[in-house]
């Protein structure tokens, strides 16, 4: 079934990122294959499975919020909610920010390629997680009314086809529609 895409290791080659390069250890070391959604559950620190906690990553949102802190993207900041203070990080690059909403706009106007297989693999990824995160809407939110209509409605088209139609289709980007197909269950 469409959810049951499981990831096989080809390389434990090392990466060079951090929390890659624990993932890939963390997949090497399970015994049987597990499904996209198994891990999207145990990465993200959201199963509660006790036989798999010794294959969940920790403090993954934080880590990855420190390592774009790092990178100049967002900025670390107190904010106090009436009884308490909770750290936030707001973006501190709206230049970078800017950028990815203009690429993602263009891929479903002056770029549409009306094809998945055509379309660069990091950009439908990006479309991809925007969907899953609930944040398209606001990334097409500056198109006048008749481009908004246009660049949901492709981006609806293309979110959904048949994941595992698509995987098998084009090589390398079977993982973006496995994390797709998981993100809708």
């Amino acid at each position: 079934s469409c959810c049951s895409f499981q990831v096989l290791l080809k390389s434990d080659a090392p990466t060079g990122d951090v929390l890659l390069d624990e993932t890939l250890r963390h997949i090497k070391a399970t015994e049987s294959a597990e499904t996209v959604q198994t891990w999207i559950e145990l990465l993200t620190g959201e199963t509660w499975n006790p036989f798999k906690l010794q294959y969940q990553l920790r403090n993954v949102r934080e880590r990855l919020a420190k390592a774009l802190v790092e990178k100049g993207i967002l900025t670390t900041e107190k904010q106090n909610f009436l009884l308490f203070d909770m750290t936030t990080h707001p973006v501190s690059n709206a230049s970078e920010k800017q950028r990815l909403v203009k690429k993602l706009q263009e891929s479903v106007l002056e770029r549409w390629v009306n094809d998945p297989q055509r379309m660069e693999r990091r950009t439908l990824a990006l479309l991809v997680l925007a969907h899953a995160s609930d944040v398209l809407e606001n990334v097409f939110a500056s198109l006048a009314d008749d481009k908004y209509d246009v660049a949901m409605n492709r981006t609806k088209d293309l979110l959904d086809m048949d994941p595992e139609v698509e995987a098998a289709k084009a090589k390398g980007t079977e993982m973006i529609w496995a994390v797709l197909a998981a993100f809708n269950k």
